[in-house]
């Protein structure tokens, strides 16, 4: 086949495998990037240890992408947890999987593999031109703002892989959303997702636990039942367990207005034993002292019972286990979408075929976190965009021999 021109539009880990996939295959591939680098919010998750992906059984880790796990599917079976880590490990990024199964680069830093894959994808030819926003279609093409004025190009097809709606100020903005939809192309809202929430906390406990762990705790809802941790924030709660649940806690706020955050203060305790073990301890003894002893509960999960139950001291032991089993903190929203980790919505289903081609625009391929799905943290969200992108690089190979076949018939 006849190299052909690729616009890349977006330099996100998305962007990238799908220029991967082109350039192996001789196509004159071009990333136009907003930002002044690649891969800004790739780095920032790297910051601190970057997930490259989860170690878990390949069956369930499939599974971890809602209403959007079928049309995973087929990306994710080509590109598995396993086939990132050989892809990283031939960049040499050697990775390791961590006590949680979380798999992590074993320099636990995202720059050095971006720069690798980078400096790989220049090798090959690809062009890369930072500070070019596109701006909407053009006649035949696509409109950018650049540093030296409006451009615009008319490649032989495209891929869009401006990702979602959080972390704004890393470049992803959603700012195409109406160009899309001026086209007939469905986009559903974006939301926040693997986000925080507001509680109405009281002033006191506010400003003394704001920024306190609340550690070996489970959390129950609509996803089940999960054990870990999370942080007392000056507005709310936050952290890797409430981002565990945050797509069941804001989907019943915006179905119902409500959502409880329902805990288990000692998961290693039976409410039978942790009844018992209350029921002995000396009726002298102050609320703080029982509690130590019989739940080994201190400091913020004291204040946590105190909070959301002030007569808690006053109860029954049978009805104070109740509460520590089971105690309900009502949530108000979701922190906004800027804060979120990632967030769900974006171009629709069905606005797509099977191969990542936009229905309503043959040539226009879509990537990453631009399409509806989500996921928890903890590698998923970085190997599906991935994976998507090289199917979309993949489907967009299979488009221009068919067109070029059309064209030769």
């Amino acid at each position: 086949m006849t190299e052909k021109s690729i616009a890349i539009i977006g330099g996100g880990p998305a962007g990238l495998m799908a220029a991967d996939v082109l350039s192996g295959h001789g196509h004159r591939v071009t990333i136009y990037e907003a930002m002044p680098t690649l891969g800004r919010k790739f780095l920032l998750a790297g910051k601190s240890g970057l997930n490259i992906t989860h170690s878990e059984d390949y069956q369930r880790f499939s599974r971890r992408f809602g209403s959007a796990n079928e049309r995973l599917k087929a990306a994710l079976d080509a590109f598995t947890p396993q086939d990132v880590r050989d892809w990283a490990q031939s960049l040499g990024t050697e990775t390791f999987v961590g006590s949680s199964g979380r798999v992590f680069p074993t320099v636990m830093k995202a720059s050095p593999l971006l720069r690798a894959f980078i400096h790989y994808l220049e090798a090959r030819g690809v062009e890369i031109r930072p500070r070019h926003r596109w701006t909407g279609f053009a006649q035949d093409g696509y409109r950018f703002a650049t540093p030296d004025g409006e451009m615009i190009i008319q490649p032989d097809a495209a891929l869009l892989a401006l990702g979602g709606a959080s972390w704004p100020k890393l470049g992803s903005d959603g700012q195409w959303i109406p160009w899309l939809r001026q086209h007939g192309i469905a986009v559903d809202d974006f939301r926040p997702a693997n986000c925080g929430f507001d509680v109405d906390w009281s002033p006191i406990f506010q400003s003394r636990f704001a920024g306190e762990p609340v550690k070996s705790v489970t959390i129950t809802s609509a996803l089940g039942t999960t054990q870990g941790e999370f942080v007392i924030s000056s507005h709310g709660v936050e952290g890797s367990l409430i981002y565990a649940h945050a797509s069941a806690l804001r989907d019943a706020l915006e179905q119902s207005g409500e959502a409880v955050l329902v805990l288990d203060l000692a998961p290693a305790k039976s409410l039978v034993r942790l009844q018992q073990d209350l029921a002995r301890q000396p009726e002298k003894a102050s609320f703080s002292t029982r509690l130590r002893k019989a739940a080994h509960l201190d400091g913020v999960k004291v204040a946590l019972l105190r909070e959301r139950v002030p007569q808690i001291a006053t109860l029954e032991s049978k009805t104070q286990a109740i509460y520590i089993k089971a105690l309900p903190v009502p949530l108000l929203r979701p922190r906004p979408i800027a804060e979120a980790i990632s967030s769900a919505g974006g171009v629709a289903w069905n606005a797509v075929d099977d191969g990542y081609m936009l229905r309503q625009r043959p040539g226009l391929f879509v990537a990453g976190e631009m399409l509806d799905w989500e996921a928890p943290t903890g590698g998923y969200l970085l190997t599906a965009c991935f994976a998507t992108g090289r199917a979309a690089g993949r489907s967009m190979l299979r488009w221009l021999n068919n067109t070029a076949n059309m064209k030769s018939n």
